[in-house]
């Protein structure tokens, strides 16, 4: 990693960059993953066992059975199972999952624990890319001050691959599907390349809710820049209709066209408080709290809001600071199951993009040694929460 400003980024080079990404990815995550083993095994567990919890059950059993055969023993948050709720998912991850385990020796366990090594190396790359292109825009402006865009990309893949539930990026969850769409999505809108960030958008869409945010980041972005022609007002149609497509599906299937929102408010108590809920609990926790996991979440939802400020303030390319500052916010906003937060602030953390450029700058012998606490502290926390704490997350 080195500290100059001045050091060329080789965004035409696809043989060199995404390596050294992909590289720093699969060390910090494997530090994570054998953390969690030695956890597992001294709290009596398996490492596969762990990484398929919770919701990873709903997308293995949507993958090998599909919508409609997805076993009674699962549930909503409220201990009840109807033909409607397996809808609360999205299909993107588990169906993709499913294609993947009908080749012949693949396991639906085998093909989503593989497909998010590899999704996790394309979001590494497209982090480290992102990051860079953002150190490029912003070298003049921000008052951050010029930044290696090179060190600022690996730096940032780091920082991704190390953020508090980063254990998620491994486990049968849609986060790695959904980030590594999402930071291309950016990547495509902060290059003018429309049909990229159109594609990626239509299939982040069929992914997580999330994506309404990304959604309008995107065509907007592409509003703006109409000008440059087609592929513009085609990433306008694209963006929208792999989350819509999938809405109308759910309508389909319930007789309403507000039936995934219905499931997902009656099964998993989620909708918009007004971020009532998150006060309450940050306000308590930090008050009164000596439970890690609460504790954590609190300090990752008050972290979070300060890199909004301080992404707004150093001048972050607008369609990324929007897109970050509206992942918190819709999550911080609404109600649900409050520990799964820092799981689900993941996506926003482009936010992390001015910290990446700070240590971008200084010697990187001292960004290591900044950077080592970071990667340890997050391959405990996923451990913890996945083998101590004992419930969903």
């Amino acid at each position: 990693m080195s500290s100059s400003p001045h050091r060329p980024w080789p965004l035409g080079s696809p043989h060199l960059w995404w390596i050294e990404a992909v590289v720093v990815f699969l060390a910090v995550r494997a530090i994570g993953v054998i953390v969690l083993a030695r956890f597992a095994d001294l709290n009596g567990g398996t490492v596969g066992g762990r990484l398929t919890v919770w919701d990873g059950q709903w997308m293995l059993a949507i993958a090998e059975y599909g919508y409609g055969g997805v076993p009674l023993s699962l549930t909503d948050a409220q201990g009840v199972h109807t033909a409607e709720t397996a809808y609360a998912f999205f299909p993107g991850y588990p169906y993709l999952v499913g294609a993947i385990a009908k080749l012949p020796l693949i396991t639906p366990f085998g093909a989503a624990i593989g497909l998010n090594l590899i999704l996790g190396c394309v979001a590494a790359a497209g982090a480290a890319r992102l990051g860079a292109v953002c150190a490029r825009q912003m070298s003049e402006r921000s008052p951050i001050g010029p930044a290696s865009p090179h060190a600022t990309g690996l730096i940032l893949v780091v920082l991704f691959a190390a953020t508090p539930m980063s254990i998620v990026l491994n486990m049968a969850y849609t986060e790695t599907l959904f980030c590594a769409l999402a930071v291309w999505a950016l990547v495509g809108v902060l290059e003018h390349r429309w049909l990229l960030a159109g594609a990626m958008t239509l299939l982040a869409g069929a992914t997580r809710p999330t994506s309404v945010v990304l959604i309008g980041v995107v065509m907007l972005a592409a509003i703006i820049a109409h000008r440059d022609g087609w592929r513009a007002w085609a990433a306008i149609v694209l963006s929208p209709l792999g989350y819509l497509g999938y809405l109308a599906i759910v309508w389909g299937q319930t007789g309403s066209p507000t039936g995934w929102f219905r499931v997902q408010s009656e099964g998993w108590d989620t909708r918009i408080d007004w971020g009532r809920a998150a006060f309450n609990f940050v306000n308590a926790t930090i008050v009164g709290s000596g439970e890690v996991a609460a504790t954590a979440t609190a300090w990752v939802m008050v972290a979070s809001v300060v890199l909004m400020a301080i992404a707004c303030w150093s001048r972050l390319p607008w369609p990324v600071l929007v897109y970050g500052t509206l992942v918190v916010v819709s999550i911080l906003l609404s109600t649900g199951l409050i520990i799964s937060r820092t799981r689900l602030l993941l996506p926003a953390f482009v936010l992390l993009i001015p910290l990446a450029m700070a240590l971008a700058r200084v010697r990187p012998a001292a960004a290591v040694a900044m950077l080592v606490p970071v990667v340890v502290g997050s391959s405990w926390f996923g451990a913890h929460m996945l083998t101590v704490f004992p419930y969903a997350i």
